[in-house]
Formats: C-alpha cells, structure tokens, sequence
C-alpha cells in the first residue's frame, strides 16, 4: 500500500478523511519538517518511503530534475489547488494508496 506524506499547504480535511479510511498518512507538520526545501523534503519523504502529495507545481519541475539526473526519489502526486476539488483529491489518493509497490 503506498504511503503519503503531505505537504504543508495541502488541506486538513484531506488529510483527516484518509487517515479515517485507514490510509497511511503523514503530514509535514507531524513529522517537524516545516518550513524546508522542496529538495529536502522530497529527499525525506523518500527516507520515510513515501509518496509526497502537494499542491505546489515546484515539486514538478523538482521530479523532473530528479528524474533526468536518474535520481531515486518515491514520487509525487500532484493536485493543483484551484482545479480539483477536496473529494476528488480525497477519491483519487485513496485509489493511489491501494496500488501495491
């Protein structure tokens, strides 16, 4: 099952409806690593052997990086703040997390 850990700007409620069906979910905030880098924190959520889940497009660019420079990193999903609504961001996670790795 995979694990999230959400970035700072990404709702509670999003968080806390995972967390009620069962999902692995760990904010940035519970794990003291506010206020970091994109890089870090990405490069913690891969120590920590999870999926990282923003609203921030910088993660994008970050991914692509990483992956032209065949970087191991555990992914990102991306919702964008203004387009997908709280249900569907809730939806679409909770059928990413029940992929098996």
């Amino acid at each position: 099952m995979i694990k999230f850990y959400m970035d700072e700007h990404v709702a509670y409620a999003i968080t806390k409806a995972l967390k009620r069906k069962g999902i692995d979910v760990l904010t940035i905030q519970e794990d003291n690593s506010m206020s970091i880098s994109d890089q870090t924190l990405l490069d913690r959520a891969t120590q920590l052997g999870r999926v990282v889940f923003t609203h921030d497009d910088d993660f994008l660019r970050e991914s692509v990086a990483r992956q032209e420079q065949q970087t191991h990193f555990c992914g990102i999903v991306y919702g964008h703040q203004k387009r997908v609504s709280t249900g569907k961001c809730i939806e679409d996670l909770e059928l990413i997390a029940s992929i098996q790795p």
